[in-house]
């Protein structure tokens, strides 16, 4: 696999191209400028943006230039739904989201030596263009026709679709062009709902400028159902810390189903063909010590949030399921990871709670007396110590960072409480 290409479709982050032959040709002749946009759409990009960036990462590797385009403009309209009008957000919002994911993206990639990534902001040139210029340079090359027979456009006719979100398939490719000529750029990359963004712009650069541009689009991440994980479903992986803990993000990728967590190993890492194949095999003959998923977690979570929050996620499950002490966590890793399970708020007077109580507030049993129970069989625990007293109150020392409590009934049912003294 000596051409970059072959290599990026060996770990499936290739879905569709432009005329492969020609792709894998101007690869090899290279260095290619190409780019790829992100749309301040929310705060925080996802995992199916970070399969972009690590797309560019590997191009980069291979000797490309990468151009990262955040879409202070596009990000003002937004990209056309399969359902329903997206709602515009104000200037102000999609300025500051622009920011906060120009720094994100920025930390990924290379920006010094002789494939320096860059990144741009179409609104630096879209905001100058006056109507008059847009409809005679850009729309008079885009017959409705076809406009009308793209998908995402069909799918919207009956119940409507607003003139704002026709057009963005315009500013899309206008982008093209522009870096096309201004920065030489010859490939634009993005996920496979972009597609028809993607070829539009190849075709306003052939029109407009006669000339034969490149377009490749990455398979979206999917469960093995086929479900996708987006910020639409309600299940966006965000790569902000504030937004998604590293302990949730390591847990995530941590509880990859078996029939896709090779599939995510070779997109999302940097593992060799070699390395993998003994995943794999690992994951055929030893299923239950889930080899792949813990280099997979491992892997991204170091990626995206660094080697000590990898560390802090790791030993965060390793606390909270009794291996390890849970007084090691720090007051932040062991929130987010109570947040993540289960954490109730607990309000208490003079008196601390009662570890009935405390069991029955956490959700790790259904009632009191289910509580009495566990503790005379003994299977309830309180901050990982067997609890043998069913009238035992918690005292001040059983208050983690003076407020948290991890209740666990057996190995695996766990939650947490915040005590709030009055």
């Amino acid at each position: 696999m000596s051409n970059v290409l072959d290599q990026l479709k060996w770990r499936g982050l290739v879905a569709q191209t432009t005329q492969e032959e020609a792709l894998r040709d101007h690869l090899e002749a290279g260095p290619v400028n190409f780019y790829v946009g992100f749309d301040p759409s929310a705060a925080s990009i996802h995992i199916g943006n970070l399969v972009q960036i690590i797309l560019a990462k590997r191009l980069q590797e291979a000797g490309h230039n990468p151009f990262l385009l955040v879409g202070g403009a596009t990000g003002m309209i937004g990209d056309p739904r399969q359902v329903g009008e997206r709602v515009m957000n104000p200037e102000e919002t999609v300025r500051e989201w622009t920011e906060k994911i120009r720094s994100q993206v920025s930390r990924f990639l290379d920006f010094e030596g002789p494939h320096a990534a860059r990144v741009v902001n179409n609104y630096d040139w879209t905001s100058t263009m006056n109507i008059i210029e847009f409809l005679r340079d850009i729309g008079k090359h885009f017959p409705v026709n076809r406009m009308l027979a793209r998908e995402v456009v069909r799918s919207r006719l009956e119940s409507g679709i607003s003139y704002t979100e026709f057009s963005y398939v315009l500013l899309q490719s206008m982008d093209y062009r522009h870096l096309h000529r201004e920065y030489g750029i010859t490939l634009q990359t993005g996920g496979n709902d972009q597609w028809g963004n993607l070829t539009a712009g190849v075709e306003l650069i052939r029109r407009s400028d006669g000339d034969h541009v490149h377009a490749m689009s990455t398979p979206l991440i999917t469960k093995a159902d086929g479900s996708k994980f987006g910020k639409s479903e309600g299940g966006a992986i965000w790569l902000d810390p504030e937004m998604l803990s590293p302990y949730s993000f390591h847990q995530f990728f941590l509880n990859a189903e078996d029939e896709k967590v090779i599939d995510y190993v070779k997109v999302f890492t940097a593992r060799s063909p070699e390395e993998i194949a003994e995943l794999e095999d690992s994951l055929h003959r030893e299923p239950w010590k889930r080899a792949a998923q813990h280099a997979l977690a491992d892997d991204v979570t170091t990626l995206v949030h660094g080697e000590t929050e990898t560390r802090r996620a790791i030993a965060a499950a390793e606390a909270v399921f009794g291996r390890s002490d849970l007084a090691d966590l720090d007051a932040r890793t062991l929130q987010d990871v109570l947040s993540d399970i289960s954490l109730r708020p607990m309000p208490t007077g003079e008196d601390l709670p009662t570890v009935v109580d405390v069991l029955e507030t956490a959700g790790v049993v259904a009632s009191r007396s289910a509580a009495r129970r566990a503790i005379q069989e003994g299977g309830a625990y309180i901050n990982n110590t067997k609890v043998t007293d069913a009238e035992a109150r918690l005292t001040p020392a059983d208050l983690l960072h003076g407020t948290y409590v991890v209740a666990r009934r057996g190995k695996k049912t766990i939650g947490g409480v915040a005590v709030q003294r009055g």
